[in-house]
């Protein structure tokens, strides 16, 4: 090769280096997202919606550390093992830069167990059994939503206060439902030593027997009902109840039942007076929420739904610790979560060093039946950060890292 030729190689082989480089500098920050979307439409397509919008939001202001943000997802067919395989081909095959999402809790425990073995972080958006950031808690793993616990805790004094001896309680016999359940009967007894559970009833996730669960329960002649079952399950058990008179005379307090996801569809058939957490989207004055809905309501020509804000909250939380952290190397985002603030459209939440827990909180209310749609009346914003145990408790709960 004589020496012009050489040179003219050389300078192609320099630029096609340059170029690499340069494309894996400004390559995009890829965030893995596992989820349930055919299996709970309701909660995930509105959790979706808040996700695009905040990686809009973030792109449109420059992206992170210089680069776009791409999201990338997955649907987990509502089966841990489906969930697992997912996260391995975006992590393997996509080279996503941390991983977030799961609706289910056994899905979310069973990404908190892959962050461990891979050493991958991994931010559970919406999953809320207490296992994720206790028992099986570990230190690749963050969550955004406040736990069985938080929201047990934020309702046992509204169900305390009600005076009521003989409770029963009903759940979707799967992890959320058998952890909020223990949790609910756990602190409801050290706020009121008297109480009796006289009766429990646990249909499998999405296959409710309606009649048969709710004789079950009035046969038991319980003073008041607590209620973890959520969707399709929610809406039988509320027809169902309201047509054999479960209801009339009993308090019931309802774990999740004020979310518009839930609320909504029951319309005329909405009981009234039922202590519930939820989203009351509609009077919220708070400036953050404001800008919220309205960048919300302006994208997709709709509400928001709960979903879409921990869709939306969930990238902004990654946004904030990559951003904190300067990089997307796992050890240095776990450093940044580290008592990690950001604003929410519920306000400030911090990541808890102790057991990485957001202290994001919840609305609680009471159900009414305006007209026929279902709504949220006399509620209030509860902080996260002032329903948790003990850093004491916490310690104990928690495997050693």
């Amino acid at each position: 090769m004589n020496r012009k030729h050489f040179l003219a190689a050389l300078a192609t082989l320099t630029a096609g280096l340059a170029s690499t480089g340069a494309q894996a500098q400004g390559g995009p920050i890829k965030i893995g997202e596992v989820n349930s979307y055919k299996v709970q439409p309701a909660f995930l397509e509105p959790y979706k919606k808040g996700m695009e919008l905040a990686v809009e939001e973030i792109n449109a202001a420059g992206g992170l550390l210089g680069r776009k943000v791409e999201l990338i997802t997955r649907d987990d067919n509502g089966n841990p093992g489906d969930a697992v395989r997912a996260a391995e081909e975006l992590v393997s095959r996509e080279k996503v830069d941390v991983l977030t999402g799961a609706f289910l809790s056994n899905i979310g425990l069973a990404l908190t167990d892959f962050a461990k073995q891979k050493k991958f972080f991994y931010l559970a958006s919406e999953p809320l059994t207490d296992k994720i950031v206790w028992q099986n808690g570990n230190r690749y793993t963050y969550r955004l939503r406040p736990s069985t616990y938080m929201q047990s805790a934020m309702l046992v004094p509204e169900a305390a206060k009600l005076k009521k001896k003989r409770w029963a309680i009903v759940y979707p016999n799967y992890e959320y439902g058998q952890s909020a359940a223990a949790t609910f009967k756990q602190l409801l007894k050290a706020a009121q030593p008297d109480v009796e559970f006289v009766a429990e009833q646990a249909p499998p996730l999405g296959k409710l027997d309606a009649g048969s669960v709710v004789q079950a329960l009035a046969d038991a002649k319980p003073d008041a009902i607590m209620n973890v079952l959520f969707g399709a399950d929610l809406a039988k058990f509320v027809r169902e109840g309201n047509t054999r008179g479960l209801f009339q005379g009993r308090e019931v307090v309802s774990m999740l039942t004020g979310e518009p996801e839930y609320l909504d569809p029951l319309k005329d058939e909405t009981p009234n007076g039922w202590i519930v957490t939820g989203y009351p989207w509609y009077g919220i004055q708070t400036p953050e929420h404001k800008a919220f809905y309205l960048a919300y309501h302006r994208k997709f020509n709709d509400y928001p739904r709960l979903g879409s804000v921990v869709g939306y909250s969930a990238i902004k939380s990654l946004a904030a610790g990559i951003t904190k952290a300067k990089s997307t190397d796992t050890e240095k985002l776990i450093a940044a979560f580290k008592g990690l603030e950001l604003m929410t459209p519920f306000g400030k939440a911090v990541y808890r060093p102790q057991d990485n827990q957001s202290t994001m909180g919840a609305f609680v209310g009471k159900t009414k039946n305006d007209k026929g749609r279902g709504t949220m009346v006399d509620y209030v914003y509860l902080d996260g950060a002032k329903f948790q145990p003990t850093d004491a408790e916490v310690k104990k709960l928690r495997p050693a890292e």
